[in-house]
């Protein structure tokens, strides 16, 4: 089955479509890129839109915590909000269920996340640091977390975190792939049945591929956070950057 080119992908008729890359915990950079989404919709008044965040909310950044308030406040306003699972919101879970000081949490990030819940999850033996920040985060945060989905489709588009596995149907596509995949997916050369937009993989600018968009461009360290925006064949990209507001 032949696959599709960015430049023929569209978007579905009469939907504008926003996804934006890796915030973890710029609160800053996602409030600014949310206001700038506003703006662009304002002006252009498109007949609808969804906004699609590509997971990886928390850790590393100042303000994890902030950071999964505001999203379930955007989501609480208005439905339109779509938020998919990256691989530090599983590591999270995964830290609270069985706290290994070789997971991902606890090496990759995780302690800038206790911190913003007011945790310090270096100062203590790992199973009481898990169980401190366990009883720190609401069960509204955790509710948001355990329900957060792995994937979308819109038009010719298919978004999610990491990527997927090259030669496997969309819709069969794992979870562990779905927020983890890198090399496999990232040099595969040929086409895929739907454009693939992720982030997961750093980069210093957005990547726009025959076959994907990748769109984290190192928020918490580069100071920028960058989205798509793709409304029938038109398909830009947004950057935000610190000081971009209040």
């Amino acid at each position: 089955m032949p696959g599709v080119h960015f430049l023929d992908a569209r978007g579905p008729e009469s939907l504008r479509v926003y996804a934006i890359g890796d915030v973890h915990g710029r609160l800053d950079l996602l409030s600014a890129m949310h206001r700038a989404i506003a703006a662009d919709i304002e002006r252009d008044r498109p007949a609808d839109w969804r906004v699609v965040h590509l997971g990886d909310y928390v850790d590393r950044g100042p303000d994890s915590r902030g950071v999964i308030d505001f999203l379930i406040a955007a989501g609480e306003r208005d439905a339109r909000h779509i938020f998919l699972s990256g691989n530090h919101e599983a590591g999270m879970l995964a830290f609270l269920r069985k706290p290994d000081p070789n997971g991902l949490f606890a090496r990759y990030g995780g302690e800038a996340t206790a911190r913003s819940y007011g945790v310090g999850i270096e100062e203590r033996p790992i199973v009481e640091a898990a169980a401190a920040l366990a009883a720190a985060i609401s069960v509204r945060h955790l509710e948001f977390l355990r329900r957060l989905a792995f994937s979308v489709r819109f038009g010719d588009f298919f978004f999610c975190h990491a990527g997927v596995r090259p030669g496997v149907p969309l819709g069969r596509q794992t979870r562990r792939d779905l927020t983890w995949i890198r090399d496999e997916f990232l040099t595969w050369p040929h086409l895929h049945p739907q454009v693939i937009v992720h982030g997961h993989t750093p980069r210093p600018e957005p990547e726009i591929l025959p076959n994907r968009v990748n769109l984290d461009t190192y928020a918490f360290a580069s100071g920028r956070l960058t989205a798509l925006a793709i409304d029938g064949a038109d398909k830009r990209i947004l950057t935000v950057s610190e000081g971009d507001g209040s």
